[in-house]
């Protein structure tokens, strides 16, 4: 999850060029300090170091070129005025997030020597930006010092959207099966995928379990799964045939995605996988979520689009949910669900895997072991969704927080009590919408960068709710 930025620093002429030095050094010892990488072009390229004319804006667009791939985003420093037409021709092929800070101003450094004008010199950058059709991200406040605290929380958020645009403008999406023949609900249009970088690689489930079925029970690969499930939850209610079972697909979908590249995946966990291998992949799908490989269930390849970016923005686990239970009493609450997908890491304590009660309902006992019970642990959390009407992506975002409340007696699955403000309000949108019953989450609040790059960078639509 590490970032670098590029560093431009602008200049316009009838302004204190002796800022420039200043500026470089501060900004570079604030991105640091977070853990943020930078790479800048040599301070004698160009006059003080800085970007002032469309020449030295070239100069600037060939050290990105030479670099192409080394950083994630550039930060449009601001030390005075700046001037739009050097920024113009420096960034105008960048490619990647652009975040624009304009220095503040000091009353008691107001003179002609000192005087910045960066507040209004932002409003031109953002002007001609918007002219050349460069995307940018400029929040408040209108001016920033990168000495303010306020600015390494920025920085952040910034660093999360670039690495949400980067994860998602060329990634590669594994559907394993076919949707289950019940859900029409979570279906999606390929090629409205294509058009926004994402790649989508279908498999029969018969793929998966011909590869199943080539794996030896004493094959390395599948003994080092085994004792990683026994590590990971409690299969102490699996039989060891099951275990080994479960372990075997787990490493199937692991060659999978390994060859075909996938950045994130979504599985047909039923019911075919109930009726030829007796087990539901339930835990499997929570393990992948724990390396940092998002995997939906019920084949719902588009909320795996929305964990791998909420994934890129957190670092840390998605989820792919229900929306699944009212709390009674309690309008503003919900409970999230689902059969066991969820990530070890996001549960209070270690799960326990049994055999899953909806199948052993429908077709028998002994046929879905894999649900993986637990409860989602204390959190704040954000969470979208995703769909395709039309040839485009649109999406929905928001926050809440889980807490401890009780579920009831006999509750199975993974789940928690989860508080969204207006919550009622939200449903009746995303339902209006026709979003599906999915909706995928991930620690912390990100909303804020989900939205940016979805919107700003990579042109999705967003559904306010």
């Amino acid at each position: 999850m590490k970032t670098t930025f590029a560093l431009y620093f602008g200049n316009r002429g009838f302004f204190p060029e002796t800022l420039i030095a200043a500026a470089r050094e501060e900004t570079e010892s604030a991105l640091h300090k977070i853990g943020i990488d930078t790479i800048a072009l040599d301070p004698s390229a160009t006059r003080f170091g800085a970007v002032e004319t469309a020449a030295e804006g070239r100069v600037y667009a060939e050290f990105l070129k030479k670099n192409e791939g080394k950083y994630d985003g550039v930060i449009l420093v601001l030390p005075n005025f700046g001037d739009e037409n050097g920024a113009s021709e420096a960034l105008k092929n960048a490619h990647v997030p652009i975040y624009i800070l304009a220095y503040p101003d000091e009353l008691d450094k107001m003179d002609f020597l000192h005087r910045r004008d960066a507040f209004c010199g932002k409003f031109s950058i953002m002007d001609v930006f918007t002219q050349f059709g460069i995307p940018f991200t400029a929040w408040p406040p209108h001016t920033l010092s990168p000495c303010d605290a306020e600015f390494a929380a920025q920085m952040k958020e910034f660093a999360a959207v670039c690495r949400i645009v980067k994860t998602l403008r060329n990634c590669r999406i594994g559907a394993i099966g076919a949707r289950p023949t019940l859900f029409k609900t979570i279906r999606f249009d390929e090629v409205a995928l294509q058009k926004y970088g994402i790649t989508t690689e279908t498999f029969d489930n018969s793929d998966l379990l011909v590869r199943v079925e080539k794996l030896r029970n004493d094959a390395p690969e599948v003994t080092a799964k085994v004792a990683r499930f026994n590590g990971y939850s409690d299969f102490s209610a699996v039989p060891a045939a099951k275990l080994l079972e479960l372990a075997k697909v787990s490493v199937a979908i692991d060659q999978l995605i390994a060859e075909k590249e996938l950045s994130a995946i979504g599985l047909r966990c039923w019911n075919d996988l109930q009726e030829t291998l007796k087990l539901s992949p339930c835990v499997i799908l929570g393990e992948l979520n724990d390396r940092g490989i998002p995997a939906a269930c019920e084949l719902d390849i588009c909320n795996a689009i929305a964990m791998l970016a909420l994934h890129a923005a957190s670092g840390e686990a998605p989820a792919c949910l229900d929306w699944n239970n009212n709390y009674p009493g309690d309008p503003e609450s919900c409970i999230l669900f689902h059969c066991g997908s969820t990530a070890r890491s996001l549960m209070r304590n270690q799960g326990r895997v049994i055999d899953h009660p909806m199948f052993a309902k429908a077709l028998g006992a002994g046929c879905g072991y894999g649900c993986h019970v637990g409860f989602i642990r204390p959190m704040d959390f954000t969470f979208s969704s995703l769909t395709t009407k039309d040839g485009k992506i649109c999406f929905y975002s928001g926050e809440g927080a889980f807490d401890e409340r009780p579920l009831g007696e006999g509750y199975f699955g993974c789940g928690g009590a989860a508080h969204v403000d207006n919550l009622q309000r939200k449903l009746t949108a995303i339902g209006y919408g026709g979003y599906r019953h999915h909706v995928s989450v991930t620690p912390g609040h990100w909303q804020r960068a989900l939205d940016e790059a979805l919107i700003r960078y990579l042109g999705y639509e967003k559904t306010e709710i």
